[in-house]
């Protein structure tokens, strides 16, 4: 039989109401395997559970992405899959970033939780750990994914979009992986085909990434100012569209004309939630192609930002990053 370890970082999943608001519980481990046993009984697999200092979704920094990972393969080869429960605020941008981290990976790694805490009543805490626990024993399903609200999604190309419902997740540009009904769907066919191990766990300097959304009327200081800081080496564009930004303001592009030139990577995503960056389509975009702006094809926000942390993290070469991020390394983008 499959043995999973259960790796609880933190999140709703195991809150419990407190004075000023949902504080992490005493006793989540014995509490969560008391539930799962009347819950599924021996329908799941071995699991083991180990609990890390909580980290609040909301907390999170580049650094917590490494902590998660060296947990996981420190005991790599004691297990055949791992589940990882996390706050679902920030659950895909580290799905995205165990993605990149552990690429290659031969073992399923499962983020889920919940958006009510296991001791509540109507929670949707058991409903996802059992699945991802099934998901995590199934050695078809050898990637990062997130499971959530009966689907199973690729990790890097996971969204939170819905604040308040079960099924809060989607990814937009890449069909489920499996879905759960009656019967358990799993597209074997739509999961990446795993390459050769390429591990590797970098020290992330926390704010080495910025992020600036394109407005109406947004100034070339606001770049100048977010990217001030000499720490920051990279520059995320959310901008309209297939890329477009307002090429006719000569000081926004002057602005990341002198930020390309001091050596930051530029990279474009889009603010639409369903399609692609393709730079050249509208003079607006080819601006930006100009300067050396990387278009991020379909990228989700969450995994640029996570591959590009990743890259500037063990990565000195800004050509060689900007290479890397136009690659598909683990199904991020197509």
């Amino acid at each position: 039989m499959s043995r999973v370890l259960i790796l609880h970082t933190g999140g709703t999943i195991g809150m419990a109401a407190a004075p000023g608001g949902y504080r992490p519980m005493a006793g989540f481990p014995a509490r969560l395997r008391e539930q799962l046993g009347a819950h599924a009984g021996s329908r799941l697999p071995d699991y083991d559970i180990v609990e890390l200092p909580p980290i609040d979704s909301a907390d999170l920094r580049p650094g917590h992405w490494a902590v998660i990972a060296r947990s996981l393969l420190e005991r790599w080869d004691d297990y055949d899959g791992f589940v990882v429960l996390h706050g679902t605020d920030t659950m895909a941008w580290s799905a995205s970033a165990l993605s990149f981290m552990l690429r290659g990976t031969d073992r399923p790694v499962i983020f889920t939780g919940s958006q009510i805490p296991l001791v509540e009543p109507r929670s949707d805490a058991l409903d996802n750990v059992e699945a991802a626990l099934l998901f995590a024993a199934t050695e078809p399903v050898r990637e990062v994914g997130l499971y959530f609200g009966h689907r199973l999604l690729r990790g890097n190309r996971s969204r939170k979009l819905a604040t308040a419902q079960f099924d809060a997740f989607d990814s937009p540009n890449c069909p489920p992986l499996a879905e759960v009904g009656i019967d358990i769907t799993l597209h074997r066919e739509r999961i990446v085909s795993p390459g050769d191990r390429c591990f590797l766990v970098p020290e992330f300097d926390d704010p080495a990434v910025a992020i600036l959304t394109v407005h109406p009327g947004i100034a070339g200081s606001t770049v100048d100012a977010l990217t001030a800081n000499p720490r920051i080496r990279g520059l995320i564009l959310q901008t309209y569209g297939v890329g477009n930004a307002p090429q006719g303001d000569r000081e926004l592009i002057a602005a990341l004309e002198r930020a390309a030139a001091r050596g930051l990577v530029l990279l474009n995503t889009t603010q639409c939630l369903v399609g692609s960056v393709i730079q050249e389509t509208y003079a607006t975009g080819a601006a930006l192609a100009r300067i050396g702006v990387v278009p991020a094809g379909d990228m989700t926000l969450e995994a640029a930002f996570a591959k590009l942390h990743f890259l500037l993290a063990s990565e000195q070469d800004p050509d060689r990053i900007r290479d890397a991020l136009r690659q598909n390394w683990c199904g991020e983008r197509s």
